[in-house]
C-alpha cells in the first residue's frame, strides 16, 4: 500500500467520520481530526522536510481561515480542526479547489435552510448588520452597537449548519479533481 493510498484512505476517514458526527451530534471529536492531522504529517515525513512542510502549509492555511470564521462566531472549534486535518492532507496546491467547493456546498446548504426554516428577512438583516460592522464583533441584529448581545452560533435560535459536510465535500474536491 503506498503513501497515496493510505492519504486517500486517512482523508476519506476524516470525511466521512467528520460527516457522521457532525450531522448527528454537531460536533466533530478531538480524536479523529488531532490524530488525522498527525497521521498526515507522519505520512509526509518519508518524502523529506519539504513534503511535510508543504503540509504544514496547507494546515496553516486553513487554520488561518478557519480561525477568523470561529473567532467571530460563524464556525465551531471541530470545523476549524477539521480543516485543519483536512490542509495537512492537501497541502496547498489543492486547496484552492477544496476552498471554493467548501464555500459553494455551504453556501447551498445555508440557503436551503434558510429558505426550509423561512428566515429570509430575519437572515438578510443579520446579514447586514454582520457586513456593515465587520471586525468590530458588534454583530447584534438591527438593535444598533452595544444593544444586545452578539449573534453567534450560541445565540438563542440561532441555526447552526453542520459544515463537516461542506469541508468533507472541498476536501474530496481538492483531492480526487486536482
Amino acid at each position: 500500500m503506498t503513501n497515496s493510498t493510505i492519504s486517500t484512505a486517512l482523508l476519506l476517514v476524516l470525511a466521512l467520520g467528520g460527516i457522521w458526527f457532525d450531522v448527528r451530534e454537531r460536533r466533530i471529536p478531538n480524536l479523529l481530526t488531532v490524530s488525522v492531522f498527525a497521521a498526515a504529517l507522519l505520512l509526509r515525513a518519508p518524502d523529506g522536510f519539504a513534503s511535510v512542510g508543504s503540509g504544514l502549509a496547507g494546515a496553516g492555511i486553513c487554520f488561518a481561515l478557519s480561525l477568523l470564521l470561529f473567532l467571530t462566531g460563524g464556525l465551531g472549534g471541530g470545523d476549524v480542526k477539521m480543516l485543519t486535518a483536512a490542509g495537512a492532507l492537501l497541502g496547498p496546491a489543492r486547496l484552492d479547489t477544496a476552498l471554493l467547493v467548501m464555500a459553494l456546498v455551504g453556501g447551498v446548504m445555508a440557503v436551503v435552510q434558510v429558505l426550509a426554516r423561512r428566515r429570509v428577512y430575519e437572515t438578510a438583516a443579520n446579514l447586514h448588520t454582520i457586513v456593515s460592522t465587520f471586525g468590530l464583533r458588534t454583530f447584534n441584529g438591527w438593535k444598533g452597537p452595544g444593544h444586545g448581545a452578539p449573534i453567534t452560533l450560541d445565540s438563542p435560535g440561532a441555526h447552526a449548519l453542520p459544515y463537516g459536510v461542506a469541508i468533507a465535500a472541498g476536501a474530496l474536491a481538492g483531492w480526487f479533481l486536482v
